[in-house]
């Protein structure tokens, strides 16, 4: 694609295009303005897409026009019909979506060139333009492999258990080397004709291949690391095409995403004490197995009702409430939410409070309290709310297990050990809804909260605990 001529507009609107994602970015930070960060985003989308349909010679501008209609249409009906419990698999796999659209990109610059304009003397394609293309093509490849993993972690379709595979580091590292001595060889490689370097094709398909063994080894619970890492591997791959075609809306859109994905991995991996180095290297909090469980459950703890929990809540002035993972997996943010307002309405005051890596994406809880139109003055992040639970009567615990353990600040044998998590322990009451005693959080180790003398477990669907509380209220 040969742009018509330099044009000052264009670079112009290119830059509104940036200003708008950049104020995208800034509104998705905040529940309350995300609304307003999506309509920025979409409307800097739209000045990018129309600006290079005008001012680049297309080959087929009429089906150009259909393929975006179809696939408007297609994501129009996604968005309408997903579920908020499944929007981390759709996450997953809109990111595999960028990744091959990335490496599709790259394939055709390097079979036809000189339709990209980057072909030097001799009718060879220019080294730094071969560097942009492997790059973009590697890191592409490896966002759609991985990203095809987590999505079928997260939706069910493969074990959301760590799959290891022996010398599982060795062969990473051994891989990756040869991307890099594959890129730096294709680069400087001799003359040769459009898309006739085996180099490049070797290196594509060792891109794939380490996509899939940096996922595998990843247990499910650990996904809102890795889905906030591909969405950064993603805008780099973008960035780098971006350098191929020459177009400045992809280069600055890909760099945004790209660095605020990377930083967003690294404040994730803050709230899981993870390694931010061991995220890239794939295959992190695997190592540690479950802690001592099996003493730990014959310690005595209380079992409680429906009932109990609704007439302990009605009569506190302060709940607060933890939502995790296995709110999200019993669909019972809505009934949470009538809990909620029923709380309310007997004069109780009622918070929420999210952890930075509580679900299965960044901000997960956050996107189904909202669905069930909590209201956003209620949510609570860890730091702004941490110092309350000495002040409150009751913590409704509905799902989520390592983000309330004590053992991160206690235990420093435990695996999540220097994790921030909520101060749960230091309320009045504290209500744990979960499936069973034996089921214990993605880093495999008991709760003392379970054990406790304020503690009540509530062993049931959480869907179905929430409905009977409910009930109960009401009478």
């Amino acid at each position: 694609m040969e742009a018509h001529a330099v044009n000052p507009w264009v670079a112009v609107l290119y830059l509104v295009a940036g200003v708008c994602f950049i104020l995208a970015l800034r509104g998705l930070s905040s529940p309350a303005t995300s609304r307003k960060g999506n309509r920025y985003g979409m409307i800097g989308m739209g000045i990018a897409v129309v600006t290079t349909l005008v001012t680049h010679e297309i080959a087929s501008l009429p089906e150009i026009l259909a393929a975006i209609a179809i696939g408007g249409g297609i994501g129009f009906l996604i968005a309408r019909r997903i579920k908020m419990t499944d929007m981390p698999q759709l996450v997953a796999a809109f990111h595999s979506l960028v990744g091959l659209a990335a490496v599709l990109v790259a394939v055709a610059a390097f079979l036809n060139p000189e339709a990209f304009g980057i072909l030097g003397e001799g009718g060879n394609i220019l080294p730094v333009s071969r560097v942009e293309m492997a790059l973009g093509a590697a890191i592409g490849a490896i966002t759609f492999s991985g990203s095809v993993i987590a999505f079928a972690k997260l939706n069910g379709n493969m074990s959301g258990s760590p799959i290891m595979l022996p010398g599982r580091h060795v062969i990473n590292l051994a891989t990756l080397g040869a991307i890099i001595v594959l890129t730096a060889l294709f680069a400087h490689s001799g003359a040769a004709g459009p898309g006739e370097n085996p180099l490049f094709w070797v290196l594509v398909g060792l891109a794939f291949l380490i996509g899939f063994l940096l996922i595998i080894p990843i247990g499910g619970a650990d996904m809102p690391v890795v889905v906030s890492m591909l969405n950064s591997y993603s805008g780099w791959a973008a960035a780098a095409m971006g350098f191929t075609l020459h177009n400045t809306a992809m280069i600055i859109t890909g760099a945004l995403v790209g660095s605020s994905g990377a930083i967003l991995s690294y404040i994730m991996c803050k709230a899981m004490n993870r390694s931010f180095l061991s995220v890239i290297a794939g295959g992190f909090g695997v190592e540690s197995g479950p802690a001592g469980g099996d003493a730990k459950e014959q310690r005595p703890w209380k079992r409680g009702s429906a009932e109990d929990a609704a007439f302990l809540m009605k009569e506190a002035e302060s709940v607060i409430i933890i939502p995790g993972y296995g709110m999200a997996v019993a669909q019972a943010q809505h009934v949470l939410r009538e809990m909620g307002d029923q709380l309310k309405a007997h004069g109780v005051n009622v918070k929420y409070a999210i952890h930075p890596v509580a679900g299965r994406m960044p901000g997960h809880m956050n996107v189904l309290l909202a669905e069930a139109q909590v209201s956003y003055d209620e949510v609570f992040e860890l730091e702004d709310i941490n110092g309350e639970f000495a002040q409150a009567d009751v913590a409704f615990i509905i799902g989520a297990n390592d983000v309330v353990n004590p053992a991160a600040k206690t235990d420093k044998s435990s695996p999540i050990y220097g994790m921030p998590v909520f101060d749960v322990d230091k309320a009045k009451t504290i209500f744990f809804i979960k499936r069973s005693m034996g089921g214990q959080g993605y880093a495999g180790v008991d709760n003392d909260v379970f054990y406790m003398d304020q503690t009540m477990m509530l062993l049931a669907d959480a869907k179905k605990m929430v409905e009977d509380i409910n009930k109960a209220l009401a009478d």
